[in-house]
């Protein structure tokens, strides 16, 4: 199936091995901070205290950052588990209908958890809400890599749900099933 948005989901995709990359960074140097610490103690001196404050709580916005703006890339490049076992065992003109349906479905309820993501973040922004750890994060942050992943993900749903319905319409005994995520 060939995207229109592509570029956009891929970007969603390069933000989302952005967010994994700082992750490692931050453990990488909270790890080598220890390490200097280990090895200046072990020489006798003091210990340097080299330590991140708040990466526990950093790296979880990170991953919740990666894995919402990641989820439109992984279902444009087939990457999402798909249980074909009962559709692909359907003739074609049922298969593009059944497809449709749980497009649709996949679609409505990815639509109902943005609308509530989008409250979320308004009510976070209005209270100014922050984070309770260590580090002060205002909470509008990750809530708004949520909802732009989740957003994201609903315009590769709705592209792929017209792409399904105008191959169900015009030519319903051609339809396949396209998990590879190839164009």
């Amino acid at each position: 199936m060939t995207y229109r948005l592509r570029p956009l989901y891929n970007l969603g995709g390069y933000l989302a091995a952005l967010c994994l990359c700082l992750i490692c960074a931050l453990i990488t140097a909270q790890i080598l901070g220890r390490i200097v610490d280990r090895i200046a103690t072990g020489i006798g001196g003091d210990r340097i205290g080299l330590a991140i404050p708040g990466l526990s709580e950093i790296s979880g916005f990170l991953l919740v950052g990666a894995s919402f703006l990641g989820l439109a890339y992984t279902f444009v490049h087939g990457g999402h588990i798909r249980v074909t076992l009962l559709i692909g065992r359907l003739p074609a003109a049922p298969r593009a209908f059944v497809e449709l349906f749980c497009l649709s479905i996949a679609l409505v309820l990815s639509l109902y958890l943005g609308w509530y993501l989008y409250w979320l973040l308004d009510d976070s922004i209005a209270f100014n809400e922050t984070s309770y750890g260590l580090l002060s994060i205002p909470l509008w942050i990750p809530q708004s890599a949520m909802l732009t992943g989740v957003l994201l993900f609903c315009l590769a749903l709705a592209e792929a749900w017209l792409a399904t319905l105008v191959t169900a319409v015009t030519r319903p005994s051609s339809f396949t099933i396209d998990d590879s995520g190839q164009e």
